[in-house]
């Protein structure tokens, strides 16, 4: 299968949550990350939009009864950027997680700008 995305990592952030997870949560992560890539169309359980966070979304992993979450966003349409992650243990994502995702993803287009020349 070809891939209809590019899914890359803003800093170290997904890295640090990524090898701070044994290794069955890693494999599951990777497949998620794997499906966003390669399907045009995501279903919700493995990608959906955060509501009131204009361009955020969060990529979503579970295994068993655990549930855990890595924001991301899109550049230019097919390009995937990964930010933060963490275990979800409440039914609401804790804001100050969903603040660091919003403070990355504005970092990271803020950078993009000073590259372009903007």
């Amino acid at each position: 299968m070809e891939k209809v995305r590019q899914v890359i990592q803003y800093k170290h952030y997904f890295e640090e949550f990524l090898l701070a997870q044994p290794s069955k949560v890693q494999d599951k992560i990777f497949k998620v990350i794997e499906i966003i890539e390669l399907y045009q169309h995501v279903p919700k359980k493995y990608l959906s939009p955060m509501t009131g966070y204009k361009g955020l979304f969060e990529a979503r992993i579970k295994l068993g009864s655990d549930i855990w979450r890595v924001f991301c966003f899109f550049d230019e349409g097919k390009l995937v950027v990964l930010l933060n992650g963490f275990v979800k243990k409440t039914q609401k994502t804790p804001k100050r997680h969903i603040e660091k995702a919003m403070r990355l993803k504005n970092e990271y287009f803020e950078e993009k700008n000073k590259r372009n020349g903007n």
